[in-house]
């Protein structure tokens, strides 16, 4: 046991010195466009919230409602005595939200992912997934017995190289990121649906960087696109409430074969009641949610204008993602350090999170952000960026 401690104090030594090391920042407060952090209020520029809606009153009042009716916890999984009414209910709103069959809750997107491609693919079969495609696809790719293919990151031409080679197989799934969450970038979903009917594929999306802000009406990237997905996995993590969970929404056969294989569903407690309950108001306010949609989008476009005439090189286009691409690991994350010290809360993404030599500062814009916060984050960047030679 000495010998084992005393590796992984080396390998987190190394790992700091390359400036690679993930602090997590305690926050003395809920998730808010202003936290306080190490004692002093900063501007939050790095949550998923994208919406606002994490500390929004009405969906704490609601999962105050669920914890009152329906209780803290199941203390058990979905087919032994873990099913409520509000399961269902929301269940049945999500799928109709995104125009599917039916919708199968997971306590993640990341269990999601992992529940569904060992559940529906066999020995027989072939999987294609993006390059660049979230950890949990791949993750969950790792885990079934299908053959296993990676295209280059949205490189249709190799897309269909690789449906050549998979052409045997008895059935084919493509795999691709709605939005790809560290470059920004939105996947060809017209161009892929038409390599998918062409060579007989499904295609599954995880579409959780879209689902309820982007895309017409919050709908997400297949109704930005206007194509039908078999499969799509998304989070309850983000724009819906931003607590946690994740779902696979399908056809209706489909969504009852991955009850009865998808083992992160069969195995794992079911989503917590409150969070239901939350869930279910945060669905109902998106819905409702135009106005924070054009907030999102009016301060990502400010945001994105003002650092590019500032000088600096940003990734994506029109996602409220905004990776500022700053090459050298080490740089990174002295300049989230100094721009904390200005008041923003920022968070350096290095390898092996993204690739060496591709360090970044992600931006996340939110609803709740005022164009005068979006305008102070745009000032801090200017100074910090000057400091490090940057621009």
């Amino acid at each position: 046991m000495a010998e084992f401690a005393r590796r992984s104090a080396e390998t987190l030594a190394s790992i700091r010195e390359q400036g690679l090391l993930k602090e997590e920042r305690e926050l003395q407060g809920g998730q808010q466009p202003v936290i306080r952090v190490r004692g002093r209020e900063v501007l939050n520029f790095c949550a998923n919230n994208y919406l606002g809606l994490a500390g929004h009153l009405a969906i704490v009042r609601a999962a105050r409602r669920g914890l009152e009716r329906w209780g803290y916890g199941m203390a058990s999984v979905r087919f032994i005595c873990g099913t409520q009414e509000p399961h269902r209910e929301l269940e049945r709103k999500i799928a109709a939200f995104l125009s599917m069959d039916d919708a199968v809750l997971h306590s993640s997107c990341f269990d999601a992912n992992a529940g569904v491609f060992e559940a529906l693919l066999g020995e027989s079969d072939a999987v294609i997934s993006d390059k660049l495609n979230h950890a949990s696809i791949i993750d969950g790719i790792r885990l079934c017995k299908a053959q296993r293919f990676v295209y280059e990151h949205l490189d249709m031409a190799d897309l269909a190289k690789k449906l050549r080679e998979a052409k045997s197989a008895q059935n084919i799934l493509i795999a691709t990121d709605g939005v790809f969450s560290m470059d920004a970038d939105i996947a060809p979903l017209k161009e892929i649906r038409e390599l998918a009917d062409e060579h007989n594929a499904v295609l599954l999306i995880d579409d959780s960087h879209a689902t309820g802000f982007f895309g017409p009406e919050g709908r997400g990237t297949p109704a930005l696109h206007r194509v039908k997905a078999e499969l799509l996995t998304s989070t309850l993590g983000k724009a819906l409430g931003g607590a946690s969970g994740g779902f696979i929404a399908a056809e209706r056969d489909v969504a009852a074969l991955l009850r009865q294989k998808s083992r992160p569903y069969l195995f794992s407690n079911s989503l917590a009641p409150p969070i239901v309950a939350a869930s279910l108001k945060a669905l109902e306010l998106v819905e409702k949610g135009a106005k924070l949609r054009k907030r999102l989008m009016d301060n990502t476009r400010r945001f994105r204008k003002g650092m590019e005439q500032l000088g600096f090189t940003l990734k994506g286009g029109e996602h409220p993602i905004a990776p500022v691409m700053l090459g050298e690991e080490l740089q990174a994350r002295q300049m989230a350090e100094e721009l904390l010290k200005e008041g923003i809360y920022v968070v350096a993404f290095s390898y092996p999170v993204v690739p060496r030599g591709q360090a970044r500062i992600r931006v996340q814009l939110s609803a709740a952000h005022t164009t005068a916060q979006v305008e102070q984050c745009l000032s801090a960047f200017g100074k910090a960026g000057k400091k490090f030679h940057i621009i």
